[in-house]
């Protein structure tokens, strides 16, 4: 496969987790009004989807080293699309949740076979380059996702964000399911039987360098999911910024994140990838540090919440692209559970910050501002220690 059309398809694949988080948040607002459902239920919408996204990457990572990547990743493109119909069509908010669920099931088969492949085909230090090549793909379908997304909810509704994800995930399963050719070069017939995977499974969570990277994957994570899960009820509500306004200010974040994707590579061609994570650590600290000191200290204003942020977008796109390649990356063999582990590992945060989020959130800025310090903490410490000490040492 040409190298421009894997980074296409990894696009898509890897952009399917944002999409169907970014287009729908200006819409929660409505859906909450709409189904009468609680600050707890709006919220388990987005962490069902999650909870289930990760857990179901691992059986998924195995199936796909046993059976091979694509026979995965298109029950995963289509299962998506149909769930995302079903969403649409959801007569209450228990009935959306439940098949929000099956949404994240099968977007964890599209998005671990995208980390998978990227180790099926290229080495480490090249696969962290053509990941940050997807990734800026998907920012750019992010910045698309969010002026859309604001104004599906503003003229159409809530339900125009699910049927645009629904059309989203058509249109991606036609494309791969045209272009992808099979990436695993060799299976392994006991991927999934219990007892190799058990002993895979502990050799990947005793390689110190997949728990760093994989901590920093989480880390990321947690500061861009600690921010989504509470922004549109924080900039709509409290700081009293209309659906459009929104939908700007995540199309701002979403360039700032692209820019970051730029950066990576950049300085991953002139520092390598330690050095990377150190300058992200360091501007992932300063963004959630500034935005604790701005609005702790002074009157909470909405400055004092976006600018800091853009840091915090920036950071996260030198993070991500190094952190999930170099996760899967000493797991050439077993790339599929690697990639699985790890987006497990995210999903663990995911529900932690959607369950404190939906007990936490009382019409302040604080409940954002601090998580986005405790996450921005987090990267510091793996980024500057953990990573430095057992990343791998590519240029």
């Amino acid at each position: 496969m040409p190298q421009a059309q894997v980074v296409i398809m990894l696009s898509l694949m890897l952009g399917m987790q944002a999409l169907t988080t970014d287009l729908y948040l200006p819409a929660l607002p409505l859906l909450r009004s709409d189904l009468a459902a609680s600050m707890p239920q709006v919220q388990l919408t987005l962490t069902a989807l999650l909870i289930c996204f990760g857990v179901s990457q691992l059986a998924w990572g195995p199936i796909a080293d046993r059976w091979g990547r694509r026979p995965v990743l298109m029950a995963g493109l289509w299962s998506y699309t149909l769930s995302s119909l079903a969403c649409m069509l959801a007569p209450s908010i228990d009935t959306l949740i439940l098949w929000r669920g099956v949404q994240g099931v099968a977007m964890g088969a599209v998005v671990m076979c995208a980390r998978a492949i990227v180790r099926d085909l290229y080495a480490p230090v090249e696969g962290a380059r053509i990941m940050s090549k997807a990734l800026t793909g998907l920012g750019f379908m992010v910045c698309i996702s969010a002026p859309v997304g604001s104004l599906l909810a503003e003229f159409l509704g809530w339900r125009a964000s699910l049927a645009g994800l629904a059309l989203f995930g058509l249109c991606s399963a036609i494309f791969i399911h045209t272009r992808f050719r099979e990436s695993l070069a060799h299976r392994r017939a006991d991927a999934t039987r219990l007892g190799p995977l058990v002993r895979t499974w502990a050799e990947i969570l005793a390689q110190p360098t997949f728990r760093a990277y994989a901590l920093l994957m989480m880390g990321a994570f947690g500061a861009l999911f600690n921010f989504l899960s509470a922004s549109s009820f924080v900039l709509i509500e409290v700081m009293q910024l209309s659906r459009l306004e929104y939908g700007l200010a995540l199309l701002v974040f979403s360039v700032s994140y692209l820019s970051g994707t730029f950066l990576c590579r950049r300085l991953l061609m002139r520092f390598g990838q330690r050095h990377t994570v150190r300058i992200g650590a360091l501007m992932s600290f300063s963004g959630g540090a500034l935005m604790f000191a701005f609005n702790h200290w002074g009157e909470p204003s909405l400055a004092g919440l976006l600018l800091p942020f853009l840091l915090v977008m920036v950071a996260h796109g030198i993070h991500q692209p190094i952190s999930q390649s170099g996760a899967v990356a000493p797991f050439p063999k077993a790339a599929g559970a690697a990639s699985a582990l790890s987006g497990f590992a995210m999903m663990v945060v995911a529900f932690a910050i959607g369950h404190w989020m939906g007990l936490h959130l009382d019409g302040t800025v604080y409940p954002l501002i601090n998580g986005q310090l405790f996450w921005s903490l987090w990267l510091a410490v793996v980024g500057l220690t953990l990573v430095q000490r057992h990343g791998e040492r590519h240029g």
